[in-house]
């Protein structure tokens, strides 16, 4: 890949919360990323890239906004050229596709762009996010901007709440027993549907009670735990997260694996969380020893992404 490259991310709290105002926290996922590219001689895939780039190209025209300004004439001729997104970052898995192709256009072609080697302030923060939620709602509908916030400054992000917003640090990882992977559902799941299902049961009063105590509290102490490095009190944590999750979002975690989800609770072995918007695509886990874990988890694909 040339141009510069943009990663993948992984939002490891807060998935459904975030959009609720309550606390999430976003790292990087180096292992997949994406980069702009040109060719004479398109692959299919390549070619399909291009076709959806045009048509991204007609709605950054028709998308009247104050807060950016594109070259929109240089990138219409780049992708007349044969411009399109060469990514490994799998579509529909919950780990930032469309955000790494947001990122990589506002990088190229976006003036008087924010930079990540600025002094980046909250008010900073808060625009970069604002223009690309317009730019990814072409993909989702609605987008919170966090995606390609996430892989445009390849930093950990902790989300406060809606309006504060702060890169940050996480520990280093250490060779241990104990850690954060992901596995594949081998689904495709799709954002929009699952999102506008939460809204739905948003309406419930249960439900909105469920969310702004048990959901928020055991995500919240998640990430002050993970941010802090409290191994311990963080599996702890996690697994009440994770019997909340199912007692709660059944429709959004695929039906294959509502019992190996009951059987990490119930083992201690892992314990598996969504990853994104859920109903398909990589659900999250994490667990105390990961060669255990793989091995009652063999008959799956897992990936590596944080060791304790």
């Amino acid at each position: 890949m040339k141009g510069p490259l943009f990663y993948a991310k992984i939002l490891l709290f807060g998935e459904y919360g975030i959009i609720k105002d309550s606390k999430g926290l976003a790292i990087p996922y180096n292992f997949f990323k994406g980069a702009l590219k040109t060719s004479n001689n398109l692959s299919d895939t390549a070619k399909k890239s291009n076709e959806n780039l045009l048509k991204y190209y007609n709605y950054l025209s028709d998308t009247d906004n104050n807060i950016v300004h594109f070259r929109l004439d240089e990138l219409k001729r780049d992708i007349q050229n044969g411009m399109y997104f060469d990514s490994s970052i799998p579509q529909g898995y919950g780990v930032g596709s469309s955000g790494a192709l947001v990122a990589a256009i506002y990088d190229k072609y976006a003036d008087d762009k924010i930079t990540v080697l600025e002094n980046l302030t909250r008010d900073k923060l808060l625009k970069l996010k604002g223009i690309f939620g317009m730019m990814e709602s072409f993909f989702h509908g609605k987008s919170s901007g966090l995606d390609p916030l996430n892989s445009y400054l390849s930093l950990p992000i902790l989300i406060n709440s809606k309006d504060n917003l702060e890169p940050t640090g996480i520990p280093s990882q250490k060779e241990g027993k104990g850690a954060v992977f992901l596995l594949d559902s081998e689904q495709i799941g799709e954002t929009e549907p699952m999102v506008s299902l939460f809204m739905n049961k948003m309406k419930n009063e249960g439900f909105r009670k469920m969310i702004n105590e048990d959901f928020a509290k055991y995500t919240d102490a998640c990430i002050d735990d993970f941010l802090h490095g409290n191994a311990k009190s963080l599996f702890g944590n996690v697994k009440q997260l994770s019997k909340v999750v199912l007692a709660n979002f059944k429709p959004m975690i695929p039906k294959a694996f509502h019992k190996l989800w009951q059987h990490g609770i119930d083992s201690n072995a892992y314990y598996l969380k969504l990853c994104g918007s859920g109903g398909g695509g990589y659900i999250l886990g994490f667990t105390p020893d990961y060669a255990k874990a793989q091995e009652i988890l063999k008959n799956y694909k897992l990936e590596l992404v944080y060791r304790f």
